[in-house]
């Protein structure tokens, strides 16, 4: 039997009768849940674009354009209609303003207003939260392939005072009747099955798949190129071959190895032999180390490179133990199995080759909301079928 989750909405009590519907159950509140929604949506819009680029999210307090810096006011500034009645356009230089800011918007009214017409109004706050969370995660996952560490701490933080105030949270196949000892234990254990669990998976897969070596049968050009926009990572190129440095250095630790013929600073030749390079600078073959920063250009010829890339960035070990938080060992596991099997379909329908990198982060999200939005019964039932009684 699968138990009855108490923080959802009971239309029917125990004996089968129907209950009278509550002040909060009239479709009328969802007005206001999807008004918000699409509040939260603009800031997170700002979360997303500033963020991944280091900067404050309340300075300048006023959203500005992307392209010509220009702030927008308040009469242009309202969500979901702003777009619409600009058509994707700035009105101050007419630059194109990606679809990106009113999916954003819709993407959290639709899921805030879905969160309150599901849950008890108890707990939809710390819902919302999580899902405002996930959906800043999720678009900057897949425009930057990194994910704020930030952003999954004040997860946390705020699932395991959900977990003290709502125990049964971090248990939804579970207990029914948890206590809140109850449940900041089940937020504990599906923190340390989420992070540790994965974390293991990412050393693995770094022993796995650590290095790609590059070997050419004569020398070829190789160079750093500068990025072209704020938001574009600077590249690593040879023979041709663009690789973005957020693809090369996930951890201090990274280097980048190149077996040169030539290597040129600044347009001047400093010799041939193996140069060191690590996320803000260089080790020459002489031993000397030169500051990225400093540095106007860096080119040469090579015959061999050896690039560090990851299996998994911890980014979404940080997430799946967010997720372990709010949902407890459960939702973890499930979570984890839901975010694969979109990832393989993904991949499928995107025909994305063997070997391509392709950002984690949004599956487990979306892994997380299934489970949240029903999962939890599948997850339940599966376990009653191997248990019956």
């Amino acid at each position: 039997m699968i138990p009855t989750f108490s923080l959802l909405r009971q239309r029917r009590g125990l004996n089968g009768d129907t209950l009278p519907y509550g002040i909060f159950d009239l479709w009328i509140w969802l007005i206001p849940a999807f008004l918000l929604g699409a509040c939260i949506g603009s800031f997170l819009n700002v979360v997303i674009y500033r963020v991944p680029l280091g900067l404050s999210v309340n300075e300048p307090k006023r959203s500005f354009c992307p392209h010509c810096k220009k702030p927008i006011p308040m009469g242009r500034n309202i969500p979901l209609f702003s777009w619409l009645l600009l058509r994707g356009k700035c009105a101050d230089c007419g630059a194109p303003i990606a679809f990106r800011y009113f999916a954003v918007e819709l993407l959290t009214a639709l899921l805030f207003m879905a969160a309150w017409w599901f849950f008890t109004p108890q707990v939809v706050v710390f819902l919302w939260v999580l899902l405002a969370l996930l959906i800043a995660i999720t678009f900057i996952d897949a425009e930057h392939m990194i994910i704020p560490i930030s952003l999954t701490w004040s997860g946390v933080v705020v699932g395991l005072i959900a977990s003290v105030i709502y125990p049964v949270l971090p248990d939804m196949a579970g207990n029914p009747m948890a206590t809140w000892k109850d449940g900041l234990k089940h937020a504990g254990i599906g923190w340390v099955t989420g992070f540790i669990g994965l974390w293991l998976v990412v050393e693995l897969g770094k022993l796995v798949f650590g290095k790609r070596a590059m070997k050419f049968e004569k020398p070829v050009e190789w160079f750093l190129k500068e990025p072209e926009g704020d938001q574009d990572p600077m590249l690593f190129v040879i023979d041709g071959e663009e690789i973005a440095w957020w693809d090369i250095f996930y951890r201090k630790t990274d280097r980048l190895i190149v077996e040169a013929t030539d290597i040129r600073v600044d347009g001047v030749s400093v010799g041939e032999g193996k140069l060191v390079i690590r996320e803000v600078e260089i080790e020459l073959p002489d031993g000397s180390t030169r500051h990225l920063a400093k540095m106007k250009s860096l080119d040469g010829k090579a015959l061999s490179t050896v690039i560090p890339r990851e299996a998994m960035g911890m980014g979404d070990v940080h997430l799946l133990g967010m997720i372990g938080v709010f949902f407890g060992c459960s939702g973890v596991f499930f979570s984890l199995f839901a975010a694969c099997i979109f990832a393989l379909v993904a991949a499928l329908f995107g025909k994305i080759g063997f070997g391509r990198q392709l950002p984690f982060g949004p599956f487990l999200a979306l892994g997380a909301v299934t489970w949240m939005f029903g999962g939890w019964m599948i997850w339940a039932w599966y376990l009653n079928f191997l248990i019956p009684g």
